[in-house]
């Protein structure tokens, strides 16, 4: 796979917000490029900038001033329009709270994007179940959340993310409303994701669940304060899977 361009550059991002009379700099100066197939965690207390810098990651938000580029594509010039159709293409959701839809099955969650992308039922539909048998869940495809534990139901938002091939999977504090043994096994399927060639970028204020990413970005008033990596790009994830969350699973 070529790494001739970076999946992922930033370059002195800014984003400013005016709370009346007063400016808040959520970001100052960010630079940083991430490879394709890297899986990166991004780290910070609140405040820290990690939720802005996720959204312009994201094309939820555009910055202020610098550059972000996906996949090639510098943002900064597109409409809200144009900025739905990259979402949609490029990049899959994880979120916190799952996100999925009460009233369809867990199989009707996965083709959101798809039909959204106007893909015909019967490739929605096969795209969904291989991305459902991705995450270990093609049992379960009939099932409605509310017959799945918290655990399953994030698996079917990582099927989700998964079934645009999106050039980027973005998860959003995706063990927070998990318990040790269900974030673990959350853990384990993205590790698996990337070492099957997937970019991950989490956000996260867990530092056992941050060290399941082969590189830690912190973030500390809208700046950088550290950026170090303990696996190369391609070679997996370190221990595969946090070892203290692991543990903690184990004894639970």
């Amino acid at each position: 796979m070529s790494r001739s361009r970076p999946i992922i550059a930033a370059q002195r991002m800014t984003k400013s917000y005016s709370l009346g009379p007063t400016a808040v700099h959520a970001l100052r100066g960010v630079t940083f490029t991430i490879e394709r197939g890297d899986f990166v965690a991004i780290v910070g207390a609140s405040g820290s900038g990690k939720s802005t810098l996720m959204n312009i990651v994201g094309c939820l938000d555009v910055p202020t001033r610098g550059r972000y580029l996906l996949d090639g594509i510098d943002v900064r010039g597109l409409d809200d329009y144009q900025l739905a159709i990259v979402r949609n293409r490029k990049i899959g959701f994880i979120f916190q709270s799952f996100n999925l839809i009460p009233r369809t099955s867990a199989l009707q969650n996965v083709e959101l994007p798809l039909v959204y992308a106007r893909v015909a039922a019967k490739e929605r539909r096969q795209r969904s179940l291989e991305a459902l048998e991705l995450v270990g869940l093609s049992n379960r495809a009939s099932h409605y959340p509310s017959e799945l534990s918290g655990g399953q139901q994030q698996r079917v938002a990582v099927a989700r993310a998964l079934v645009t091939d999106p050039a980027i999977i973005l998860a959003d504090e995706p063990t927070g409303n998990l318990d040790t043994h269900s974030s673990a096994e959350i853990l384990q399927v993205l590790c698996r994701l990337n070492v099957a060639g997937r970019t991950v970028v989490m956000i996260t204020h867990e530092r056992d669940v941050a060290s399941a990413a082969k590189r830690l970005i912190t973030l500390r008033d809208g700046q950088i304060l550290d950026d170090q990596r303990s696996a190369p790009v391609t070679g997996l994830p370190p221990g595969f899977i946090p070892a203290d969350l692991t543990r903690k699973a184990a004894t639970a």
